[in-house]
């Protein structure tokens, strides 16, 4: 594992091009940031390597896959020490596709996709809420995303 890698303004300046597109060549990269393509493909070595990039994703549009709902849940759990017993608990739960802990009202705050509202229920009464330790939930639900993004750095 590289150490302390210090970015520069040519990482900086990669990974801003693959943020918007991770598809895109290196050599098309390599243009743009005006360096080589083998100068692109070992920096983006050493960056993951440091652990400051994490492989690849793909962004799906759920919707026209037949998860048409978002929902975000507040989760209140009788203890914080129980955190890591639950979260292990609802990790497995694939309709949770973030999951954070948090300061607030809430211990935990994830990010469901749902295919409906009655899906939505039959996860919070059959999966979320038998969860010992969760005291309760409150639910919103997304009426649309309007901004999905990358920080820009």
């Amino acid at each position: 594992m590289v150490k302390n890698y210090e970015i520069d303004n040519v990482d900086l300046a990669i990974l801003n091009i693959l943020t918007r597109d991770a598809k895109k060549a290196y050599t098309d990269v390599a243009r743009k940031v005006h360096v080589s393509g083998g100068t692109v493909h070992v920096r983006m070595n050493k960056m993951e390597e440091a652990g400051i990039v994490n492989g690849s994703t793909l962004i799906l549009d759920f919707a026209k896959l037949g998860y048409g709902l978002t929902a975000f849940l507040g989760i209140y759990l009788s203890k914080s020490s129980l955190y890591d017993e639950v979260f292990i608990k609802l990790k497995d739960i694939k309709e949770i596709v973030s999951l954070h802990y948090t300061t607030g009202n809430y211990s935990m705050f994830i990010k469901l996709l749902c295919k409906d509202t009655g899906h939505l229920k039959d996860i919070l009464h059959d999966k979320i809420q038998k969860i010992d330790g969760i005291v309760r939930t409150e639910t919103i639900i997304s009426l649309e995303e309007s901004l999905h993004r990358n920080v820009t750095l």
